[in-house]
């Protein structure tokens, strides 16, 4: 059955219409319009191959009933169908509220570090092996999960291999005195994966989920240009970071410039090895 014949079967209605949407390269993503009017986002050939894992993260993230999520209405390997989220431009106090509810999703927590199930960030794949020590789980499954995969990948060096070795020794002193519960995850949190909605508040997409700590998360918000000053301020007024968050932040960016060094290729070589200095000197 063609795909198009699936989703009518699934939705019970036919489409009339369908317009390509931008966001990424991960998916082909379209607005479908159906006869009934309804409109759904369907996404499709992606180059991980599996929405269910999205399907999965995107409910998590609406068990915390803190931000808006797009509603899931089927999942398969191949195929994906959200509600579509028509979208405004932003309240006054937008950013403000994203930070409150963001840290109200980082209040939903879990007994281990991890998730249930394997997932992506962007195309490659991420472990989330269940762990109760942070340290154990940051480092296993995500440095050097990377680490590994920029071996295979031919993007690795000398430099590389020693500067991991050293931020593998220390990181638990590192990291000593931030311990926390784990946190619910978005995992992928940059400007581009959420969207304003009809109401003039944010929703989030496109989710790479786990529990770990939520300096995480908000470390990735600083990589590709930062948010709004008052989206940290109305965080931090909500739920505080503990002190020294500031010098553990370039530890949490790294997993993401050595995931995008083995999606992207060697530009991002120099910023990994920036970003190993510093985390080592703080």
């Amino acid at each position: 059955m063609k795909l198009t014949e699936k989703v009518e079967e699934i939705l019970g209605d036919r489409i009339s219409s369908r317009q390509s949407l931008s966001g990424g390269s991960i998916a082909n993503t379209q607005l479908i319009r159906c006869e009934s009017q309804t409109e759904y986002v369907i996404k499709s050939e992606a180059s991980d191959g599996d929405f269910i894992k999205e399907a999965n993260g995107l409910r998590e993230l609406a068990k915390a009933d803190a931000i808006t999520i797009p509603n899931v209405i089927h999942a398969e390997t191949d195929f994906l169908i959200l509600d579509y989220i028509q979208s405004a431009s932003p309240a006054a106090d937008f950013m403000a509220n994203f930070g409150r509810n963001f840290a109200r999703l980082h209040r939903y927590q879990a007994a281990e570090f991890g998730f249930y199930e394997d997932n992506f960030i962007g195309s490659t794949a991420q472990q989330n092996t269940q762990c109760s020590d942070w340290t154990e789980f940051f480092w296993v499954n995500r440095l050097e999960f990377q680490l590994k995969l920029a071996e295979t990948n031919g993007y690795s060096s000398d430099e590389l291999r020693r500067l991991m070795g050293q931020l593998e020794a220390n990181l638990a002193s590192i990291f000593a005195g931030s311990e926390e519960k784990p946190a619910l995850l978005h995992g992928d949190f940059w400007s581009g994966n959420f969207i304003c909605g009809s109401d003039g508040q944010a929703v989030i997409i496109d989710p790479a989920v786990y529990y770990g700590h939520r300096e995480a998360d908000l470390a990735m918000t600083r990589l590709f240009g930062g948010f709004n000053q008052s989206f940290y301020a109305a965080y931090e007024a909500d739920f505080p970071l503990t002190p020294g968050h500031e010098q553990r932040e370039n530890i949490y960016k790294l997993y993401h410039i050595l995931n995008h060094l083995n999606i992207f290729g060697s530009g991002y070589y120099s910023q990994a090895i920036a970003l190993l200095h510093s985390a080592l000197r703080a």
